[in-house]
């Protein structure tokens, strides 16, 4: 069966493509978007099936490697979709270039669900539980940053608290190089990311300026969950007042802060340190 081909720009399946760019869209349709072959790679890999894959094999990179999952060449994860039940659509250069929201795409865009799972699903039980909690980000970059430190750490699970952006936003699967399909993740209120700490006894380890301990002087070995908070005001007083510890990063510059994902990625790795016997 020959695979259709897109070339007009006014196709109502470009528009739907570029709809998704907006999170109301997303939130409406249920899918978002997944671009390029390491990223497509990784979802893959995480069992997600694709509704459709659009393609322009003339961009195409020769030899270009499929990530961290090492699936193959670009050939291959289109491939491996197909195997799924995806749908492939081909489009034209000028088509494809249209609805690729990165610079200098690779020839490769799905249509995914949803991303995401309910909190309560977090597994935040086990006793050895270590997660990373964001609230308040603004910045998808900084998002998806955060996920690919999760996933580097072994973390088990992300959590955004009052995000500004959701889970699905094309910046933040881009950012994260697909790692949001890795590591589970999911979005709430605060009051009720609370609740499930505190129905967990989980530990809240919450990074802030002001803090006098070091982020060096607690312990990580047990349940625990990392607190950062957003770019511009951190953590707001209700998660200070549920912290277990407040800690601070040392500063020796003029500067009292690092940007989110740097913080996030130092003290979840003192913590990966403790765990690893050397605390």
């Amino acid at each position: 069966m020959t695979e259709p081909t897109i070339t007009s720009l006014a196709n109502p399946r470009l528009r739907a493509l570029l709809a998704l760019r907006r999170r109301r869209a997303r939130q409406e349709s249920g899918q978002t978007l997944v671009e390029g072959h390491e990223e497509l790679a990784l979802a893959l890999a995480a069992g997600v099936r694709p509704a459709a894959v659009y393609v322009c094999e003339e961009l195409f990179s020769p030899g270009g490697r499929a990530g961290s999952q090492d699936i193959g060449h670009q050939r291959d994860v289109l491939d491996l979709a197909r195997e799924r039940g995806s749908q492939v659509v081909h489009l034209s250069r000028t088509a494809f270039e249209k609805v690729a929201y990165r610079e200098g795409p690779d020839g490769l865009l799905a249509v995914v669900g949803d991303v995401g799972m309910p909190l309560g699903s977090l597994g935040a039980g086990r006793p050895a539980f270590l997660g990373l909690l964001a609230q308040g980000l603004e910045k998808p970059g900084n998002l998806g940053a955060m996920l690919r430190t999760a996933d580097a750490a072994g973390v088990d699970a992300v959590v955004a608290a009052d995000p500004a952006t959701d889970w699905g936003n094309p910046n933040v699967v881009r950012a994260s190089k697909g790692t949001v399909f890795a590591v589970p993740v999911a979005a709430a209120p605060t009051e009720e990311v609370l609740d499930w700490v505190a129905a967990h006894d989980v530990a809240l380890v919450v990074t802030t300026p002001q803090a006098e301990v070091l982020h060096t002087d607690v312990d990580y070995r047990g349940r625990t969950v990392v607190v950062v908070g957003g770019e511009k005001h951190g953590v707001d007083e209700r998660m200070l007042s549920a912290a277990a510890h407040r800690v601070r990063i040392p500063m020796r510059g003029t500067v009292n802060s690092l940007n989110v994902s740097v913080a996030a990625a130092i003290v979840l790795y003192e913590a990966v340190r403790q765990r690893a016997g050397r605390g």
